[in-house]
């Protein structure tokens, strides 16, 4: 298939775009500067220049796709309005005609949401919870829902709420490595509360699945079902450390005299499970991030050197 992906340079988007790629689909990148198309034509994608912000910049190439998968966040104070107005040129060109395809066919949209639209959720929920989100991710209720309301008979839409994606650098875990290295970590409240944790390649994996049944549409949460804590992953990764890193609980008021509403992401408790992705023959290959530090830790470095 030919498909359309945004964000082919960020954390979610480089794992799809090697997903996608290793399944043989012909993939065109939106990027921003000639850099970060250098990097995605040397994996075997087709770059095209333009500015979420300015969809007339990338809707030539955006029309001529079977289907649209979308990663990217601008994080500029504009992101939320941009956010929607890439979502709405996405689904117009989606609704354009094309021939790349057997016309009976319809074509399909994929957004990238996220597990914090659910809130707290100290017992088990899954695709079907009621949306409850945090500060930082009321937003995206209505996001999602206008990605929902648009599937029918000629365009297949779904919405990807991945948990905690770990993996290379970046990411919360990434952030409770690099902490660790440096020989402090600051854990938001007890630590007690629970993250629901993906890996990065596994998460790509479910894309790819959505993007290859024509009947997936709707919710899926990608998260790998290890419930394990903050306080969990602090502990594991201090055996393999030269120095073990000193740990200091902050407590959440504090946290949000410095953070602001990203305290309450960190010190979120969130218990997810996933049974429609599951449904579709998606199974993560990493159950735990705290019986994969070795592994993980060299990606980290390894990420960091060649950055």
């Amino acid at each position: 298939m030919r498909i359309f992906l945004t964000g082919a340079t960020g954390h979610i988007g480089s794992a799809v775009l090697e997903a996608l790629l290793r399944a043989g689909h012909q993939v065109t990148a939106l990027v921003r500067d000639n850099e970060k198309a250098a990097r995605v034509a040397a994996r075997g994608s087709y770059p095209v220049l333009g500015n979420l912000a300015d969809p007339e910049s990338y809707r030539p190439a955006a029309d001529a796709q079977d289907g649209y998968i979308h990663t990217a966040f601008d994080r500029s104070g504009k992101g939320v309005a941009i956010d929607r107005q890439a979502i709405e040129a996405l689904l117009g060109a989606a609704r354009r005609p094309r021939t790349s395809r057997a016309s009976g066919t319809p074509r399909f949209f994929i957004y990238t949401s996220g597990v914090w639209v659910i809130g707290r959720a100290p017992q088990p929920v899954d695709e079907s919870a009621p949306l409850a989100p945090i500060a930082l991710a009321q937003w995206r209720v209505a996001h999602d829902e206008l990605v929902l309301s648009a599937n029918d008979a000629q365009l297949r839409t779904a919405v990807v709420r991945p948990g905690v994606v770990y993996g290379g650098a970046e990411g919360l875990v990434g952030d409770l490595f690099k902490m660790a290295s440096n020989g402090l970590v600051r854990v938001i409240g007890d630590g007690n509360n629970h993250w629901p944790l993906i890996y990065d390649r596994d998460l790509a994996d479910l894309y790819l699945k959505i993007a290859g049944n024509d009947a997936a549409s709707g919710v899926f949460i990608a998260n790998d079902e290890g419930d394990e804590t903050v306080n969990d992953i602090v502990t594991a990764i201090s055996p393999y450390l030269a120095h073990r890193p000193d740990v200091r609980n902050v407590p959440i008021e504090e946290a949000r005299t410095k953070l602001g509403p990203y305290a309450d992401v960190l010190a979120l408790d969130q218990i997810v499970r996933c049974p429609r992705a599951r449904a579709l023959g998606w199974a993560p290959t990493l159950h735990s991030v705290s019986a994969n530090i070795p592994r993980l830790l060299e990606e980290f470095r390894n990420t960091r050197e060649a950055a």
